[in-house]
């Protein structure tokens, strides 16, 4: 008998319990999920091709997931396409609903991303990517990606940011170049400094010298006995 918070248990009813919480739900695993990236969201132009990305993972395993593409119409969600992927490393079997679509993807990358050729503003909208995995209970889940369709992309003007850049710039080149001309000038008045200082000495010593004070004492001559 084990005990826990003065409850006792026995090792085969934990076994049971963590089996039960298992099948419940209550523990929960980390599985099927799908993602549009981490910009869920772009701008395109009239006209062009656009990507509309989303890849899935799952830690369990897959086997026949099930996924489509949903385009929200004005409140009417419209199949654009959907597959099955029978299991790992296999490619899916994918049917376009929709003219202009195109499927990308590929079980390899667990991609299952789509093109739009030649989109018009009508295109501009939420993409919906849904998948689902049986071998998780069917567990699903969705992302959604935001197409906005423009006449013309508009071009940021980094002329201030430039500008700002040259300018601080400019400044610490020049306090670079100030604080060098500061430390020459430091180190030339320091060797003139030393200079004079020996030259103040070598001046001291001759003035001695010629005064008859030499570094060592002369020797005082006795008076001469009578």
């Amino acid at each position: 008998m084990a005990s826990l918070d003065n409850t006792s248990w026995s090792v085969p009813g934990l076994l049971v319990g963590l089996l039960l919480a298992l099948n419940s739900g209550v523990l929960e695993v980390h599985g099927l999920e799908v993602s549009t990236g981490k910009v869920s969201s772009t701008d395109a132009m009239n006209g062009s091709t656009v990507l509309i990305p989303c890849t899935y993972s799952s830690c369990i395993g897959i086997h026949k997931l099930y996924f489509s593409w949903h385009f929200n119409d004005n409140g009417t969600m419209t199949k654009l396409c959907d597959g099955v992927v029978p299991s790992e490393g296999v490619e899916p079997k994918v049917k376009v609903e929709r003219s202009r679509v195109e499927f990308v993807g590929s079980s390899k990358g667990h991609n299952i991303s789509i093109l739009l050729w030649n989109i018009t503003f009508e295109d501009g909208g939420e993409y919906t990517c849904f998948a689902r995995n049986p071998k998780e209970k069917y567990r699903n889940h969705s992302a959604t990606f935001t197409l906005r369709v423009v006449d013309k992309m508009i071009e940021v003007d980094n002329t201030l940011t430039v500008v700002i850049v040259s300018v601080l710039g400019g400044v610490i080149g020049l306090v670079i170049i100030v604080m060098v001309i500061k430390a020459l000038v430091v180190q030339f008045l320091l060797k003139d400094d030393e200079k004079n200082k020996e030259c103040l000495v070598n001046a001291s010593g001759n003035d001695n010298t010629e005064n008859g004070l030499t570094g060592a004492k002369a020797e005082s001559k006795g008076t001469p006995k009578a």
